[in-house]
Parts: C-alpha cells; sequence; structure tokens
C-alpha cells in the first residue's frame, strides 16, 4: 500500500464511529499542541552549514538520522539526543577533523533547540478549553523529561489537563500501562496526534480510539508506509475535534 493510498483510506473509513464511550482523551505534545520538527529542521540545516566543507548535504542528513537512530536505544528521544548524535555526525562526516569550535557551535545549536519559544498550533487552546468540562484531558507524550517539562510549563496551557505523562517510548505496552494508571478501559480512551507510527498505530491495536492530525513535517523515523488496521479518524484543523465528538 502506496502513501497515497493510506490517505485515501484513513479519510474513507469508520467516518460515523462512536465516541460515546471516551472519558479521557490524550494528546501529543510536539507538532500536535505546539511546533517542534520545524525547528529540528532548522538545526539539521545550521549543522549541514558548519560541515559543508567536509561532505553534502543530502550525505550530512543521511548520517545524522543513522546515527540517530543507532543511539535511540541509548539516548532515547529529544534535544539531548539530538545534539549528542549531531556531534558524532560531525566527528564522523569530518573523520575526526573537525575543529573544537565546530563542535562548540554544535552544542550551541542544541542549547538553542533547548531555549526555543513554544508556539501553539492553531486553535489548540479554544478547543481544550471547550473540551475540558466533558472529558478529562492528558498529555501523553514522548522525549526528554527535563525538556518535555520546560514545554508544557512555558506553553501557558498546562493547566487544561489532569495528567501529564512522559512516555519512553510510545507502543502498545507503554498505552497498555498508562490505560492501567488512568483506571479505564481502551474504549474509554482516545488519543490524539500527528504521528501514525506513535499516537495512532499502537492505540487502535490495543482496542482504543485515535484521531490523527497531520503536521506538515514529520520526522523520518515516524513515517512509515502503510499498516492494516486504519480504524480511526483523521481531521485537518485542532477545532475539527469538536464536531467529531459532539
Amino acid at each position: 500500500m502506496q502513501k497515497e493510498e493510506i490517505v485515501k483510506n484513513i479519510s474513507d473509513l469508520t467516518k460515523n464511529e462512536s465516541m460515546k464511550d471516551v472519558k479521557v482523551i490524550g494528546f501529543d505534545a510536539d507538532d500536535t499542541l505546539w511546533i517542534n520538527e520545524t525547528y529540528y529542521q532548522e538545526a539539521e540545516m545550521c549543522l549541514c552549514e558548519l560541515l559543508k566543507d567536509y561532505s553534502h548535504v543530502e550525505n550530512i542528513t543521511k548520517e545524522l538520522f543513522r546515527i540517530e537512530i543507532d543511539n535511540m536505544n541509548i539516548y532515547g528521544y529529544g534535544v539531548k539526543a539530538f545534539t549528542l548524535s549531531m556531534i558524532e555526525t560531525a566527528l564522523t562526516i569530518s573523520k575526526n577533523l573537525v575543529s573544537p569550535s565546530v563542535i562548540t557551535e554544535v552544542i550551541k545549536i542544541g542549547k538553542g533547540l533547548l531555549n526555543k519559544p513554544v508556539e501553539l498550533l492553531d486553535n489548540v487552546e479554544n478547543t481544550l478549553k471547550m473540551l475540558k468540562g466533558n472529558y478529562n484531558l492528558i498529555i501523553a507524550t514522548k522525549g526528554d523529561l527535563l525538556d518535555q517539562q520546560r514545554k508544557v510549563e512555558k506553553s501557558g496551557i498546562k493547566d487544561y489537563f489532569k495528567h501529564i505523562e512522559i512516555m519512553h517510548d510510545k507502543n502498545e505496552n507503554e498505552y497498555n500501562k498508562l490505560l492501567k494508571q488512568l483506571k479505564i478501559e481502551p474504549k474509554e480512551f482516545l488519543m490524539v496526534g500527528n504521528s501514525l507510527k506513535s499516537d495512532i498505530l499502537p492505540v487502535i491495536k490495543i482496542g482504543a480510539k485515535a484521531i490523527h492530525i497531520p503536521y506538515h513535517i514529520t520526522w523520518e523515523h515516524e513515517k512509515i508506509e502503510s499498516f492494516n488496521q486504519l480504524n480511526h479518524h483523521e481531521i485537518k484543523d485542532f477545532a475539527e475535534l469538536i464536531t467529531l465528538l459532539n
């Protein structure tokens, strides 16, 4: 199944699925509630500029992604992991010839990511305000603990959520543990997020509901070519949640 077919099937299937049992709505954070991947893409281009004397953009980005994936089981997700992978990429691409000043600049790129503003996506806060009285709202995200906590605090929307879960990863086992912690059944849980791989597929596999809100940029690791169970909705704007849930 090609990507075009996935998009079509997502829009065609289960448009009238009942949401009457939903008690808890979980929201992914990065690129669902606020901008994130855009900043990482900018950082990646800065790295390529620093390393342009050693290789071309395509090779640098490919090597960075390979190193990120190799390091994932050690570092996990987030800015700190990304910064360490950028440093390793600089050393690998340059065959250890890169100057200390370049490494210093790479570290500055990482620190810059940690200091980025938290910019909410369109209609997020108004929609949360309308949903809060009818559902228990939570954040279910992954990444670096301190960085995600920082973004939640700076977002201005923390008070809309009864629970914030910063997960090691997003898979069936982690979602099952989350539901057990919340003391709810899968049919009572709805996940809203931008990643088919992390926010949709594992959720529908455990029998819960999911709504996909695509973001215009997707990290390569979060992309999937296809999957068989497309038992979920897709919306284009956060405000559409209100209509879908009524």
